[in-house]
């Protein structure tokens, strides 16, 4: 099954030439979650064949303007462009008054309806479970309230061993009982167990989405054992007092997060506009955690 993130913007607050700020976007089973909007999306989305039409749910992790700025223009064009099916957007509740207001202002009636599930910064909870996978928030420590996304793959049915199952002469109808674990009885009596006729499917796979956030061990234990880990690292540890002020993490903060979760993979982005390069971010964080990679706009990462 398809799990990948393609990056739509990974820079801070203040503009910089060739970074965007933070939007992503997240390929499940072929269905497509937006995560963050940030001005510029709907251009980077264009730009990397991203479909806002494919797009059933966007996720807002908080209320600086870096992070949702571009959404009421999302809306906006997805109404031009003649949408009809509903969207599904997941986000602080004040997030509805902002959206409400410029729509109302612009004496804008959208043509589909839009759903809204806001979310507490104080608890995580699953706030979206589909066929796919469940949606976890996780609290944040940024000033203002904030939230991570934990995307987790459902364990799928068992697979089926073509060759065991025509063999035995079993009927189609019992295929789905084998799927689920079950043995089969033949006409005779003969038991077939389970584990000859299927194997176990993949592990499940959890992709971790830390928007900003400083340094804080409460959200550590939720975030543990990620397939891949997405973690803010907006500046380099020699300015760890601004991170802490601002309530952000380090290049090398971001790495001792991943060693102490037991990510597998760890992906840095929201990047300060000071930094016109981005290897020392790199470098320092992969002194701490070697398996960790630039979220550099247009790259693709398989959560794997």
């Amino acid at each position: 099954m398809k799990f990948e993130v393609t990056i739509l913007g990974s820079s801070s607050a203040t503009p910089i030439f060739n970074r965007n700020p933070t939007s992503q976007t997240l390929n499940i089973n072929e269905r497509l979650y937006l995560i963050d909007c940030a001005e510029g999306t709907q251009q980077q989305m264009l730009k990397f064949d991203v479909k806002a039409s494919r797009i059933d749910h966007i996720f807002i992790s908080h209320l600086h303007g870096d992070h949702y700025l571009g959404l009421v223009g999302l809306l906006s064009s997805m109404h031009l462009n003649g949408r009809k099916k509903s969207l599904k957007i997941y986000c602080p509740p004040q997030l509805k008054e902002i959206v409400d207001l410029q729509l109302k202002c612009s004496e804008t009636a959208l043509q589909y309806d839009v759903e809204y599930k806001f979310t507490n910064p104080d608890v995580a909870e699953v706030i979206l479970e589909n066929q796919d996978i469940t949606v976890e928030t996780i609290p944040l420590d940024h000033g203002i309230a904030c939230t991570g996304f934990l995307f987790r793959e459902k364990k799928r049915l068992r697979k089926l061993l073509k060759e065991k199952i025509e063999a035995a002469n079993i009927p189609v109808e019992y295929y789905s009982a084998l799927k689920k674990g079950a043995d089969y009885v033949a006409p005779d009596g003969t038991v077939y167990k389970n584990d000859t006729l299927t194997f176990d499917s993949d592990v499940p796979k959890c992709y971790v989405y830390c928007s900003d956030t400083q340094y804080n061990e409460k959200y550590f234990k939720q975030i543990s054992n990620a397939d891949l880990l997405y973690h803010e690292a907006t500046f380099l540890n020699n300015m760890l007092d601004r991170a802490n002020e601002t309530h952000h993490t380090t290049a090398l903060q971001a790495g001792e997060i991943a060693l102490k979760t037991n990510a597998k993979n760890l992906l840095i982005g929201h990047f300060s506009a000071r930094y016109k390069t981005l290897n020392e971010l790199l470098d320092e964080a992969r002194s701490v955690f070697p398996a960790t990679e630039l979220a550099i706009e247009g790259r693709v990462f398989g959560v794997e």
